[in-house]
């Protein structure tokens, strides 16, 4: 028995090398690795490696005293509080959502799920002309704002709306396929037996989803520090105030202020680094439980 389970994945790497549709001369998978690779170095590793290169041109310690400028600690401060703010609130209504969708039948379910993709198909843009509509001085809710002195165009409070709509389907549609997939034998059964919803959600349904859940959390978080557009319409580009990461890199770049354009765009090419390394972190952790089950 032991011996037929150690050839079975040999017998497979045999068929499939001499399947018809899968087996190409040489020249045809060495031109494929070369065209990949080719256009992995000129559009993502040169441009990273130029970021890096440039933020460090003029020594490391032009380096840091860019990132320790007044401006682009308030930048950073501003852009860890949206991000602070929006993960969270994401996350619980993506564990929310996705359990009503992928747990129960109900009138409206593709509707919210029509709603839940809609950032991705608006642009972040005009994200933020819809909240400046709304909540700008000439909005639908300008006067009424401004009676009562409550500022939420740029200030904080627009900033922290913009970044929860872009980042608004991240958890969701990392949860409600894998959800749906799992299906719901196990929380019935759960159910059967005596516990609770949230006895059932706590020991049965967040256990299955957890790496799932952290990889859209991952996700979302890199979103919300990276976001420009929505972000730059209702923020005002008050200097010191109002400006995230992005923001803060573009008005350096105007400004002929390259080594510290570049110094403080370091910092969110590493964030991008990072965020890669966790997510391969996640999916070789998931696939380990996989086989472990």
């Amino acid at each position: 028995m032991s011996t037929a389970l150690h050839l079975a994945p040999a017998r497979a790497r045999a068929k499939y090398q001499d399947n018809p549709a899968t087996r190409e001369a040489p020249w045809v998978r060495a031109l494929l690795l070369t065209l990949g690779l080719g256009f992995f170095a000129i559009f993502l590793l040169l441009p990273l490696v130029a970021v890096f290169t440039e933020a460090l041109r003029k020594g490391w310690e032009v380096y840091f005293a860019s990132l320790a400028d007044e401006e682009t600690l308030s930048a950073i401060k501003l852009t860890l509080t949206a991000a602070a703010i929006a993960v969270p609130f994401n996350l619980a209504f993506g564990l929310a959502a996705s359990w009503l969708i992928a747990k129960h039948e109900f009138r409206g379910k593709q509707l919210l799920i029509t709603l839940i993709d809609l950032p991705f198909s608006v642009s972040p843009v005009v994200a933020g002309l819809m909240y400046v509509l709304i909540f700008g001085a000439q909005g639908w809710l300008g006067p009424w704002l401004q009676e009562h002195d409550v500022k939420i165009i740029f200030a904080v409070p627009g900033i922290v709306l913009a970044t929860v709509f872009v980042t608004f389907p991240f958890v969701a549609r990392e949860l409600i396929p894998l959800m749906q997939a799992q299906g719901k034998d196990e929380e019935e059964a759960a159910t059967v037996l005596g516990a609770s919803g949230w006895q059932t959600f706590r020991r049965v349904t967040l256990p299955n989803i957890k790496w799932g859940l952290l990889y859209g959390v991952i996700l979302c978080n890199a979103r919300a520090m990276g976001e420009f557009g929505a972000v730059s319409v209702v923020s005002g580009h008050v200097r010191g105030l109002t400006n995230t990461l992005p923001l803060q890199v573009e008005i350096l770049y105007n400004e002929y202020q390259f080594a510290a354009a570049f110094a403080v765009a370091s910092l969110l090419a590493l964030l991008a680094l990072v965020t890669l390394v966790i997510k391969q972190f996640i999916e070789w952790r998931a696939s380990q439980s996989a086989k472990e089950e």
